[in-house]
């Protein structure tokens, strides 16, 4: 409890993180260098200013802004908004009629619905055919199962999106999902981007997403400078982590394996976020195709639980850039008007008496 009270004081540490994150056993280096969900929401209220998240969280706007940006994602077929009367160009709809039209304009067979504003692959729904019918549409999921397009539309905005079809090396880690890896990257005033932390989240055999949220629990750490996955852990809840070195529903070899085209993926990842100014530390969930990386989602507020799976915290890097965009707006206030106001705010809060 001493050991703590004294983390909470110093860092701004809940007590979730001291007992998920096993502070008791962790190494000096990992206690200093992890950085809690307290200390990330100050850095990040700069970093990934309020009034930009929707343009990450909302998965439609997402997709307008990364399609203008000629960042590489999944096509998106049709927007579903039962709020929006007006239907314009090719892809929004507000009612099952108009939702058939898109696709059947389209000759969409297969592909992905998604809510909006989910996260952990919360409401998302893998199609593999459609079967238009006089006044609805009839939809295969990836497991088989039949429902009717009437009954997932609803109140709640909806996108449809083409599938992703990944590598042969990364369908072989789990055919049934699309195993994505998350880019950590950081945006400096210069203009230049890096890469803070990488690491794969694998689905588990049937589950359509590779999140534990979803039924997915493996993940593992990607050596940044050689793409060499390491420290594959199985996750079945907090303080119920093992640690294994292949898959446990297949038996793919996990440690070791060298992702191939690794540095043109990181290349690539690192233009995504130059063109991503909006967000200057993002977590990519990048799908690895044929094709090269596409986007699937981007984080504005990312989770603390990657720090597990690399071993090590990531509260250096992101610090040091908060601390280049700090200078930089103090330098040129007119870039920022609020940040003086702003920065009074967050002097007067507990942060102030931190080790920060």
């Amino acid at each position: 409890m001493f050991d703590y009270l004294r983390l909470r004081r110093q860092k701004g540490l809940n007590m979730n993180e001291y007992y998920n994150f096993e502070f008791d056993k962790r190494s000096e280096g990992f206690r200093q260098n992890f950085l809690g969900e307290n200390e990330q929401r100050y850095y990040l209220e700069l970093l990934n200013p309020v009034k930009y998240y929707i343009l990450a969280r909302n998965k439609y706007l997402a997709h307008r802004v990364l399609d203008n940006l000629g960042v590489r994602k999944a096509e998106l077929y049709c927007y579903y908004n039962p709020e929006c009367r007006l239907q314009n160009e090719d892809a929004v709809a507000y009612d099952l009629d108009s939702v058939c039209a898109i696709l059947r304009r389209k000759q969409v067979d297969s592909f992905v619905i998604k809510t909006t504003e989910s996260f952990y692959g919360e409401s998302v729904w893998v199609i593999k055919h459609i079967t238009f019918q006089d006044h609805d549409a009839l939809l295969e999921r990836f497991d088989g199962k039949q429902v009717q397009l009437s009954e997932i539309l609803g109140v709640n905005p909806l996108i449809f999106e083409s599938a992703i079809h990944q590598t042969k090396q990364f369908s072989a880690f789990n055919e049934s999902s699309v195993n994505t890896v998350r880019f950590m990257t950081a945006l400096y005033p210069d203009g230049t981007s890096k890469i803070t932390a990488t690491f794969i989240k694998i689905g588990r055999t049937g589950k359509c997403v590779d999140n534990a949220g979803g039924g997915g629990n493996v993940d593992v750490c990607v050596d940044t400078q050689t793409g060499t996955i390491q420290h594959a852990i199985q996750y079945d809840g907090w303080r119920n982590i093992k640690d294994i070195s292949h898959h446990p529903d297949n038996g793919t070899p996990l440690n070791g394996v060298v992702i191939d085209n690794w540095q043109q993926i990181k290349e690539e990842v690192l233009r995504f976020q130059q063109a991503f100014p909006y967000c200057k530390t993002a977590g990519w969930d990048i799908a690895i195709t044929d094709e090269g990386p596409v986007v699937i989602e981007v984080n504005d507020m990312w989770d603390r639980t990657g720090q597990y799976f690399i071993r090590r915290g990531w509260r250096k890097e992101i610090r040091d850039c908060y601390l280049a965009w700090k200078n930089y707006y103090q330098q040129h206030p007119e870039c920022f008007l609020e940040f003086g106001r702003l920065d009074h705010q967050m002097s007067t809060k507990k942060f102030e008496t931190m080790k920060l």
